[in-house]
């Protein structure tokens, strides 16, 4: 098939408007998990809105294009800020809330992408429509995966920061810049391959296993077949 096929140019924007979607949700959700804290820095910087030219970062943008991984801009967070918990505990709750969204997006896409298989007529057009929910729920639980790696600077870093002691989290924190360009090396030479892998399939047997629900609903028994 040719790239310049209007089948294949149409996958190419369906896959685009996925990260359209997934990225800006999750800068979002720090943003507001923040505000919710007391800290309105990254609203006050234009950072709560889904508007994805708002979290845009060049290098994550074509990380993504790349190797299927990618980040955007991380939203500025002041825990000195933070009301009625310590600043340690609100950057892990403030973290927490990304991955988390990005779980959300692919549990209703899975959702859906069930119904849409199940119940829609055998078209061309539905199996766009089934090949676009696949794509937004591969990509969520992709970033979901990625963001729980417990190294600087992803989000689950700052879980897994809860059990550190106090001086080793400052170091963390003091080479976090220098630990990024590391671990973005690793990922680069597919070090990293194995255990997102593992975190990916965890991850699908979680949403095969919460989406059940849609074939006892329909009064059906078997997965729903894989899109386009």
């Amino acid at each position: 098939m040719s790239l310049l096929n209007p089948a294949r140019l149409l996958l190419y924007v369906l896959r685009a408007r996925c990260m359209l979607i997934s990225l800006p949700a999750h800068e979002a959700a720090h943003a507001l998990s923040a505000l919710v804290l007391g800290d309105d820095t990254a609203r006050n910087e234009g950072r709560l809105t889904l508007n994805p030219f708002a979290h845009f970062n060049l290098l994550g943008t074509l990380s993504f294009i790349l190797l299927g991984i990618g980040w955007a801009d991380p939203v500025p967070v002041d825990p000195r800020r933070f009301r009625s918990v310590s600043p340690r505990v609100g950057m892990a709750l403030t973290a927490a809330a990304g991955p988390l969204t990005n779980l959300l997006l692919a549990f209703v896409s899975v959702v859906a992408y069930k119904f849409v298989y199940y119940l829609a007529p055998d078209t061309v057009l539905m199996a766009f429509v089934l090949y676009f929910f696949n794509n937004l729920a591969v990509m969520n639980l992709a970033l979901a995966a990625f963001n729980l790696l417990p190294l600087p600077p992803f989000d689950g870093s700052r879980l897994f920061s809860l059990l550190l002691p106090a001086g080793l989290y400052r170091k963390s924190i003091q080479y976090e810049r220098y630990i990024f360009f590391v671990i973005f090396a690793l990922l680069m030479l597919g070090v990293l391959d194995v255990p997102l892998a593992m975190m990916q399939n965890a991850l699908w047997d979680f949403l095969n296993w919460s989406t059940g629900f849609v074939e006892v609903v329909l009064g059906l028994t078997g997965p729903a077949g894989t899109a386009v």
